[in-house]
């Protein structure tokens, strides 16, 4: 618990210097930010171009039973929806004249 007021006490004490001297912690932040976008970048657009692609050791292989069952699968569905009676619903935001005289 003490050690947690002091740790309390220690970022209260440096958000205060940081709020006296505003333009310098600007400048600080901006310069951490900078080399630390600089960092990402390098990382994620130099290193990457570097480093090779991984090979895969065996080739993908075309499933034909597994591709025949999905197609059948979709007939049956395409079939269903089909069949489905194409039901009308009555306009929600329309005022029908019974509504109108009670």
């Amino acid at each position: 618990m003490i050690k947690i007021k002091k740790l309390g006490q220690f970022f209260k004490k440096i958000f205060w210097k940081m709020g006296e001297k505003p333009l310098s912690t600007f400048f600080i932040l901006l310069v951490s930010a900078v080399i630390f976008g600089g960092l990402i970048f390098y990382q994620y657009s130099f290193l990457a171009e570097k480093k090779e692609p991984q090979v895969i050791e065996r080739p993908i292989q075309f499933k034909e039973e597994l591709y025949q069952k999905i197609l059948t699968e979709w007939e049956e569905r395409q079939k269903k929806f089909d069949q489905v009676e194409q039901k009308e619903y009555r306009d929600l935001f329309q005022v029908t004249p019974e509504k109108l005289t009670e």
